[in-house]
């Protein structure tokens, strides 16, 4: 059935997200908490890298997959999965969809990263292109539904996806838990989301942040105007933050969340780049943003302990952003 409502549809709370944990547990890695003494030193504060490039599919997303799917009833997945997504969505989907037996039709516009189509279709799903906007990827996936009966679920505007990105902040507020802040990229808003139900569970006094492209700064304009804001044709390098907000992702950022940066282009390469060269690991320029609103903005995080999410590594390798002049 297709539906991009959520009349009936409330965020999640943190008993989903406790419950996500227990029926991912067996499907998804519990990825590891890295730090680097000199970019401690260098900003002044003690940070925490949550390392969900290391996810299976190699993001976040795969949580929120998983407990989306495995929530699904035989009678609802039958005739499989569907969704739109730019790339990690419809990657983790078409995985998930293998741990049920059943199909994934991906809608992905057509400049999604090469590398992401790749991964979705060598996880068995089938991938239709799109022009690159909100509409056309949503008449797309209405008629997919229609040609084959798969079930919608959406990226991110959806209780079981937000419930499952969750279980990332769950896994390290009980593996460090003095942060005083926790920092997320936000594009649709399900990772902020759920980060913020279940941290804000575990340490109601902690602080949670979501960091946005300026060229894609739909979020931090409706956090600021109280109301729902479109993302105006974003050009980000960002391509996993291009999306807005849905109507769960906005409710729960509002009653949770504590403030959304902004960060420019050229500060995205820098922190990319420079998590590539202390860390010695892949992150994609999405997982660079919160980075970036950490150590350009490190004043006003002196002195405390800092949660970062590195939100995913799928990189197009012969395309890196540093090559290339930056918007």
């Amino acid at each position: 059935m297709y539906t991009e409502s959520t009349e009936n549809q409330k965020i999640p709370r943190w008993d989903d997200v406790k419950q996500a944990a227990d029926r991912i547990k067996g499907y998804i890695h519990k990825t590891p908490i890295m730090t680097s003494q000199t970019l401690n030193r260098e900003n002044e504060s003690q940070l925490f890298f949550k390392c969900e490039n290391f996810q299976k599919t190699g993001a976040f997303k795969y949580r929120g997959a998983v407990n989306s799917v495995l929530s699904l009833s035989k009678q609802h997945i039958k005739k499989g999965v569907a969704t739109h997504s730019s790339g990690n969505h419809g990657a983790a989907l078409a995985s998930a969809a293998l741990c049920r037996q059943t199909h994934a039709y991906i809608v992905m516009p057509e400049n999604a990263a090469a590398v992401k189509i790749t991964a979705a279709q060598n996880y068995g799903a089938q991938v239709i292109f799109c022009a690159p906007t909100l509409k056309a990827r949503q008449d797309g996936l209405e008629r997919i539904v229609q040609k084959t009966g798969a079930y919608f679920v959406h990226p991110y505007n959806n209780p079981a996806i937000i419930a499952g990105q969750g279980t990332a902040a769950m896994e390290m507020i009980k593996e460090i838990n003095y942060l005083d802040y926790i920092v997320t990229p936000v594009g649709g808003g399900g990772l902020l989301s759920g980060t913020a139900i279940a941290a804000k569970h575990l340490r109601p006094d902690i602080k949670l942040i979501g960091a946005e492209p300026r060229l894609a700064d739909d979020a931090f304009r409706s956090f600021h105007t109280g109301k729902l804001e479109n993302a105006c044709r974003p050009t980000t390098i960002a391509d996993g933050l291009r999306t807005s907000l849905g109507s769960l992702t906005f409710s729960a950022i509002n009653k949770y969340v504590d403030n959304i940066m902004l960060v420019s282009e050229t500060e995205i390469i820098k922190a990319m780049r420079m998590i590539w060269e202390r860390l010695k690991i892949l992150i994609e320029p999405s997982s660079a943003v919160p980075v970036a609103a950490v150590i350009f903005n490190s004043i006003r995080f002196k002195g405390l302990n800092i949660g970062i999410i590195l939100s995913g590594g799928n990189v197009q390798l012969d395309r890196l952003p540093w090559t290339q002049s930056a918007p």
